[in-house]
């Protein structure tokens, strides 16, 4: 029903409203727990809300009820996995085109990182996936990739294995060739974007490139 389409998953971490900018007509919304209210409020009817709903009132769940046309709620304490993990895997199983993670950062840094690593389980299924927020977008990468100038003004690479090996910048201010990063290391951080596109290539490992500004 979803496949080839944007999954947009939008979470109850820091949202605001430049979360629903980029929003396109064909896009697939899923509100989880407070995600889905903030998306309610906004005019916009999740095609699917999830989670344990802890976050919302009996009134506010009440209003995405009303607004959603299938919901699935589940106990708060008898689960193994976290409501943004849930949407995540729900996104999954439908082959999308695209997974958008939103307000999946926010106070907590343990769901924040566990979040982060949902990427490499996209990446390894072969499902293009990335984490924005107002200020950064995450990608996960395997092999080369391309970079346009964005609001993003800052790029910053960390291995999310123990070392990536061969990493070539072309188009940025510091170039690196075939270079190694390792866990630890922070050679990778605050690069700038000189030419319209720039690439980052590797030879082995998964490479967390981070797109930022202050």
């Amino acid at each position: 029903m979803y496949a080839n389409r944007r999954i947009l998953l939008f979470s109850g971490g820091n949202l605001g409203d430049w979360a629903v900018t980029d929003i396109q007509p064909d896009d697939v919304l899923v509100g989880i727990d407070r995600g889905a209210l903030f998306l309610v409020r906004r005019g916009l009817a999740p095609h699917f809300a999830l989670g344990d709903f802890d976050s919302v009132t009996a009134e506010e769940l009440q209003e995405i009820k009303n607004s959603c046309p299938e919901l699935d709620a589940c106990d708060p304490i008898m689960k193994d996995l976290t409501d943004t993990e849930m949407g995540f895997f729900w996104a999954l199983r439908h082959r999308p085109r695209e997974i958008v993670l939103l307000g999946v950062l926010g106070t907590r840094f343990d769901h924040s990182l566990a979040n982060v690593h949902l990427l490499r389980i996209a990446l390894e299924q072969g499902i293009p996936c990335r984490i924005v927020d107002e200020t950064n977008e995450l990608l996960l990468i395997d092999r080369t990739v391309q970079l346009r100038k964005s609001r993003f003004s800052h790029v910053s690479l960390l291995p999310l294995t123990m070392d990536v090996t061969g990493i070539t910048l072309t188009g940025f201010q510091y170039p690196l060739h075939k270079a190694t990063l390792t866990i630890g290391q922070s050679l990778g951080i605050s690069n700038v974007l000189v030419a319209d596109t720039g690439t980052v290539e590797i030879d082995s490992g998964y490479l967390l490139v981070i797109q930022s500004r202050d």
